[in-house]
């Protein structure tokens, strides 16, 4: 079974960078896609980025555009989310999670990472 698992959150001043990694294990990423989400406090969890596991192929929220990258590691079966520009509204638990290109619903989903972006 397919097993997700963030690291890479933390506090960071606002300006600042980090970055998100997903490790895939127990299945294969092809055909799939990996998307990262997030849920601020008192707010719903909502899409950040995705990417084509196969293609490569991207899509981000518009929140995300310009500051966010989403990238994948072939060899080490890893998403990242590379996130610059952070700002206070950034703050959430970020959850990356992997559907198969043939739905629409993410099936598969890791525990989350804290981000805090904070003076």
């Amino acid at each position: 079974q397919l097993q997700l698992a963030e690291s890479g959150g933390g506090l960071v001043q606002p300006g600042g960078s980090l970055r998100l990694s997903c490790a895939a294990s127990g299945f294969s990423l092809d055909d799939h896609i990996i998307g990262w989400f997030r849920q601020g406090p008192g707010k719903e969890r909502e899409f950040v980025a995705s990417i084509s596991w196969n293609s490569g192929r991207t899509n981000y929220a518009d929140s995300a555009k310009g500051r966010f990258t989403i990238s994948r590691d072939n060899v080490k079966t890893t998403v990242y989310l590379q996130m610059n520009s952070l700002k206070p509204e950034d703050t959430a638990v970020y959850y990356c999670a992997a559907r198969p290109i043939t739905t629409t619903s993410y099936d598969y989903w890791g525990q989350g990472t804290q981000v805090t972006v904070s003076a």
